[in-house]
């Protein structure tokens, strides 16, 4: 969701950078991001089942979890509730240069839900509302409304 605000305001550095609560992927990051969730997911059933969801739209990933479960791949970035907004979530690496609970009411009357993902680049707002578990029917669904990957990445597996 596109962002346009009346409040005038910049994004700066954190101080105290947070533990990361979500991993956060776009484009052909996105895709990275999907082939390792589906390698997660295919998970010998001894092992203890994943405490991670996910949240997708067009060209965006977002996988919800406990900082040490978090996966990585090249061009993801991290996110965790701003400090004075819970609902308010940002990259680690930075926050809005206004009051973070300000922003977050005036988000969330325009947008109607809760919690909100706000980002830099692209610059956008999104809802954070709707996870599902991180399960391999539920990442093969996330493939298929993306339709084919636009590199050789393959929606089933790694590259």
């Amino acid at each position: 969701m596109g962002l346009a605000s009346s409040l005038a305001w910049h994004w700066c550095a954190r101080t105290n950078v947070p533990p990361a609560q979500a991993a956060v992927a776009w484009g052909e990051g996105a895709w990275r991001l999907l082939a390792r969730l589906h390698g997660l997911a295919e998970a010998p059933a001894s092992a203890p089942p994943s405490t991670l969801t996910v949240c997708a739209a067009q060209a965006l990933l977002v996988v919800l979890g406990p900082a040490d479960e978090l996966p990585w791949v090249e061009g993801i970035a991290y996110a965790a509730p701003c400090g004075q907004a819970a609902a308010l979530w940002c990259p680690t690496l930075h926050e809005p240069d206004v009051c973070a609970e300000l922003l977050a009411r005036a988000l969330q009357r325009r947008v109607g839900r809760t919690p909100l993902l706000l980002w830099p680049q692209p610059r956008v707002v999104v809802p954070l509302d709707r996870q599902f578990p991180l399960t391999a029917e539920t990442l093969a669904r996330i493939g298929r409304h993306w339709g084919a990957p636009r590199t050789g990445l393959s929606a089933g597996g790694a590259p």
